[in-house]
């Protein structure tokens, strides 16, 4: 594939019309939100589900830095957002993780006339609150645009007043450092890697950039991206799966403490129904590893691996190894899915150590889409990345948490959360810092 490099600089600098839009499809989005939604529309269409917006680096003070009147534009414009017809033929034509036809024809009917439904916004001490209320099957689309809109709304911020030439050194800089990392991967015979980096991208047409980089660059290691549009526009593979918010939901809908602890299991259950196949990853650390392994049922071992979110990589992969060998299974027949926080070092350093254990693949996200640290002429903190996300919060009206294994990325009330740690324990979680 012949790509024509855009002059990224050039064009920042050069939009001067009254809305750039930053979503234009509604593909501009991860695959994972798309394999939950059909899940979502055929088995829960009656629930309710609350998103909102969480900064992790409080030190942001994100309304301060971003004009709230703009950010409204960008929603309000990505609500008019549909699907066009060429999108619709390619998911209905296209085949994924090597299945034709995994969307249903039903479910893209009433894809077809999906648009964002509407938000809630406010301002409070210097951060924007932003919340979508609704059914499940709508709130859940909100989660990677709004996260897409409010990272590009800082990068423009940040870059306005640069004039071209500045601009210019900017991009340059970061090219060469995003080609430095490609050079260093290179050395990694065997690596799978993908692009997991839109939603804290430091702009659209960067990640482009950044994924037609490693395209050329790596092209037997790169293995596809998350992005649906970019997959659909560069001839590559959709890649993702499900995330944390089914068990949250499961969770906040449980009855009992049995059926909150339940959750995870019940979700890979109706996921294994609904897919199967190479698409059985588990995530297994919503409310804590340690307490998924121990109680998790004996077909889980059969599933194809692991995607170990928010532990140490390296000591994560190992006790899910540990596991998988008590439970009778070889390691190397299965495959690990690495995708916190990654950079380059990260991705060395774990490639490494499991490097013959097991099977491995990295998500690469926000340091390869969004690393622009000293980059610009002048110091600029503005482009440095933060720890935004956007997550569930309610289910018909019930608090949902998220536990995880790096207490410093729970979400939740705090009671709630106290509550869940006497069901789940507190095993094995590490505190470590939230950069991105």
């Amino acid at each position: 594939m012949v790509f024509r490099v855009l002059d990224i600089a050039r064009r920042v600098h050069d939009h001067t019309w009254k809305l750039d839009p930053i979503i234009r499809s509604l593909l501009d989005t991860d695959f994972y939100k798309l394999m939950m939604l059909q899940m979502i529309w055929k088995q829960h269409r009656g629930v309710d589900a609350t998103f909102s917006l969480i900064n992790r680096t409080t030190s942001i003070r994100l309304a301060e830095e971003i004009d709230i009147g703009e950010l409204r534009d960008q929603l309000d414009y990505a609500r008019t957002v549909k699907l066009g017809k060429k999108e619709m033929i390619w998911l209905a034509g296209n085949s994924f993780y090597r299945r034709k036809q995994i969307f249903e024809p039903e479910f893209l009917a009433w894809l077809a006339d999906f648009q964002l439904p509407d938000y809630e916004i406010d301002i409070r001490d210097g951060q924007f609150e932003l919340h979508f209320h609704g059914p499940w099957t709508h709130t859940t689309m909100w989660e990677i645009p709004a996260l897409a809109i409010i990272n590009e709304l800082r990068s423009r911020a940040a870059m306005r007043g640069m004039g071209p030439f500045e601009l210019d050194v900017l991009y340059a800089r970061a090219k060469a450092r995003m080609w430095e990392k490609v050079e260093r991967l290179k050395t990694l015979d065997g690596l799978s890697i993908s692009d997991f980096g839109t939603r804290r991208r430091h702009s659209f047409l960067w990640q482009r950039w950044c994924v037609q980089a490693l395209q050329e660059g790596i092209p037997d290691a790169f293995t596809g991206t998350s992005n649906v549009l970019l997959a659909m526009d560069n001839d590559l593979e959709a890649v993702g799966t499900n995330a944390h918010e089914l068990p949250m939901v499961y969770a906040a809908l449980a009855k009992t403490d049995e059926g909150i602890a339940a959750a995870n299991y019940r979700v890979l259950e109706d996921w294994n129904k609904l897919y199967g196949g190479n698409l059985l990853i588990v995530l297994p650390d919503t409310f804590g590893t340690a307490a998924f392994l121990a109680d998790a049922p004996s077909w889980v071992a059969d599933w194809t691996g692991f995607r170990p979110d928010s532990a140490p990589p390296v000591e994560g992969g190992e006790r899910i190894i540990e596991w998988w060998r008590e439970q009778g299974e070889d390691p190397r027949d299965k495959i690990l899915i690495f995708s916190d926080g990654l950079d380059v070092d990260t991705i060395v350093k774990t490639f490494s150590h499991f490097n013959g254990k097991v099977r491995m693949a990295f998500g690469w996200g926000t340091n390869l889409t969004n690393d622009f640290v000293d980059c610009a002429p002048r110091r600029n903190d503005q482009l440095r990345a933060i720890s935004l996300v956007c997550k569930v919060t309610e289910a018909n009206g019930l608090p949902a948490v998220k536990l995880s294994d790096n207490p410093n990325k729970a979400t939740g009330e705090p009671d709630e959360i106290a509550r869940y740690l006497k069901i789940f324990g507190s095993e094995e979680r590490v505190e470590k810092p939230v950069y991105v």
